[in-house]
Order: structure tokens, then sequence, then C-alpha cells
């Protein structure tokens, strides 16, 4: 009886150290990529997704897909020991498959709000096995993200209507609507998504656009740059007879700090509504 016990908790403690520190991480969003870093374990990052591009060395680092699908193959190639992914980006199969493999796969879910990121900062701590490390940086990031928005807050404004564009190039565009990250972040820096009949993302339609007239347009840098520049943009059908196009009002943002609702929030609420209120 008391071996038995011994044996089990010796197991439990092995399993414990292994947990509480990982060796060999791949990461599958920029945002985890970013808050396993910010925990101080950026140098056990072994390979990341496509999206992650920051902090800048990540840029050097391995990819592990492709147009962000990813194989079983590929992730166990880099021999990890934790595989960290947001939720629906690993299919049942190759959780099947990881697991079979003996390597501890970790989904963590995320929500586009202030509560959401202090959240997945701490379920990220924990998975890695740092739930006090994840304590200390959720409370510097909410204190930074109070001190952001009563910044916001304090600036006397009337609320102005933003236009997100998703583009890479002309053939592909589509517009946010409610739910997602860029109508969250929208509407902390203190805006309003100009799209509200619908939610997530739909394709661009020049009717649509003219319909809410927006009084700016928002894009990420690269989908900026993929049209040709702002110039390119203010001739597309339809922007001229927006207030946006009138006013010349586009703007291009970095859309990883935008979008990840993680350790950089703070930082990204005040990026945006520093573009707003100019």
């Amino acid at each position: 009886m008391k071996r038995s016990f011994f044996l089990a908790a010796l197991g439990w403690l092995i399993i414990s150290c292994c947990f509480a520190s990982p060796n060999r991480i791949i990461t599958l969003s920029g945002a985890l990529t970013e808050t396993v870093d910010a925990l101080g374990f950026g140098n056990k990052i072994v390979a990341t997704d496509v999206t992650s591009i920051y902090p800048l060395y990540v840029k050097q680092l391995p990819k592990v897909s492709r147009n962000r699908s990813v194989s079983a193959e590929g992730l166990i190639s880099f021999a990890p020991d934790l595989v960290l992914a947001p939720e629906g980006h690993i299919n049942k199969e190759l959780q099947y498959q990881l697991k079979a493999s003996g390597i501890r796969l970790v989904i963590i879910d995320q929500h586009y709000s202030l509560s959401g990121a202090i959240a997945f900062i701490q379920a990220v701590a924990k998975a890695i096995g740092v739930p006090d490390k994840g304590k200390m940086l959720a409370e510097r990031t909410d204190e930074r993200l109070q001190v952001a928005i009563a910044k916001v807050k304090t600036a006397k404004q009337e609320k102005k209507k933003v236009l997100f564009i998703y583009a890479r190039g002309t053939g592909t565009m589509s517009v946010a609507g409610k739910g997602s990250s860029i109508d969250a972040i929208i509407k902390l820096a203190g805006a309003e998504n100009a799209i509200q009949e619908f939610s997530d993302f739909k394709p661009y339609t020049t009717e649509a656009m003219v319909k809410v007239n927006p009084d700016l347009i928002l894009m990420f840098d690269f989908g900026l740059s993929s049209l040709g520049g702002k110039a390119s943009v203010l001739k597309m059908p339809g922007v001229r007879l927006t207030k946006a196009g009138k006013e010349e009002r586009i703007i291009d943002m970095d859309g990883q700090l935008l979008t990840n609702f993680s350790v950089r929030l703070p930082d990204a609420i005040l990026a945006l509504h520093g573009e707003l209120v100019k």
C-alpha cells in the first residue's frame, strides 16, 4: 500500500515537473507566442505558426504551418514537449496523433475583451507551469489596461464610425462585423464599428460601404500595401462617396498588434485611439 502510494506520488511529481518547465515549445498563434515570450519562455520556443511575427526574433524561428494548416509530421519533427494551440486550430485526428506520440497539447480559448486578455495570459502561464508568473503578468497588464481605458474615456469627442477592410490584393476583401477581434478593439479604442448588420467577416461590397458611410477606413498595414497604398484605396469604387474618402481618412496599422488581445492589448488600444483623435 505504501509502495503504491509512493509510486503514484512520484509519478505525479514527475508529471508536474515536466509540465512546470517545458524545454521545447511550439506556439500556433501570434497571441500565444508573444505571451510565452512575456512569461520568460521565449528561448524555449522551437517553432511557431505563420501568424507569429512578434517579438522580432520570432520571425527567424521555423514555421510549422502553411496557410494556417498544420500536420502531425510537421509538429513532431521538432520534438516538442508542449504544443500550445488556439481553440479550433487542431482537429481531433491531429490531437490523437500528438497524444499517441507522447506530446502534450494544450488548447487555449480566447475571448476578445479586457477580462478575456487577462484570462488568456493566466491560461498560457498555467499551461507552461508558471501560474505565479502568470498572475503577476496579468496584474501588470490589467494595470496598463486601466490606464489605457481611462485615457480613452477622458477624450471628449464624438464617436467615429470605423469600417475595417481586410485585404490581400483586390481579389480578396472583406469587412469586419460584430463579434470579431476588430469589432472589439474598435470599441475599446473609443469608436464604433460601422458594420452592425452581421457578425464576423463578410465580403466587401461597394453598396455596403456607401450605406454605412464610415468616418474612417481601417486596414492592416499589409492589406493597404497589397492594394497599392492609400491613393489606390481612395480610387476604389464608392470610397470617395463616404466621409472617410472625402477626408482621406485611411488608417493602416499592425494587424498582430490590433488582434492578439494579450499582453500588448494596452498598446493596441492606445495606438488605435491615437489614430482616431488625429
